[in-house]
């Protein structure tokens, strides 16, 4: 069983959250951490539950050595809040959809992913759905960029 939880969490659950799920994942294992920590990923939406990430996603993710090929997007439940530790928004909007379905008891595991980022310049990972290939590498930047903060705070947890 697993120390420390986190979910992340963006709209449909196929571009910015499996992006965040694969690379921390990537971080933690290269910590040997993989054992402390679990791992998964949600959207708000069930606009696309049940269907792989986004090819352009997973393009910009092997080009970094991740893969994300088997993971499927899935709606965050009620029950998730109670059984993640962390439950961490891409953006302002996703915190607000959550924290408004959010029972008052855990409204403090929830946060935007990127205040664990060193000196972030913004708290938003942008949507690159509707974009280019070069909106999915910003968010891998972004992304890798909140994944040492947090699991540098994971691991102060774990001392």
């Amino acid at each position: 069983m697993s120390d420390i939880s986190v979910l992340f969490v963006c709209m449909g659950n196929i571009c910015r959250s499996p992006t965040a799920q694969g690379v921390f994942e990537s971080v933690v294992e290269e910590a040997d951490l993989g054992r402390r920590i679990r791992i998964d990923s949600a959207g708000t939406h069930a606009y696309h539950v049940g269907e792989p990430p986004d090819r352009r996603a997973m393009q910009a993710a092997a080009g970094r050595g991740i893969d994300l090929g088997g993971q499927r997007a899935r709606r965050v439940e009620k029950s998730d809040f109670e059984h993640f530790d962390y439950v961490l928004a891409m953006d302002s909007s996703n915190l607000d959809d959550l924290l408004s379905v959010c029972p008052q008891p855990y409204r403090d595991r929830v946060s935007l992913f990127l205040e664990f980022a060193d000196n972030p310049v913004r708290l938003d990972v942008p949507d690159p759905y509707y974009g280019g290939g070069k909106g999915f590498e910003e968010v891998l930047d972004l992304v890798e960029a909140g994944a040492r903060g947090l699991l540098e705070t994971i691991r102060q947890q774990l001392k």
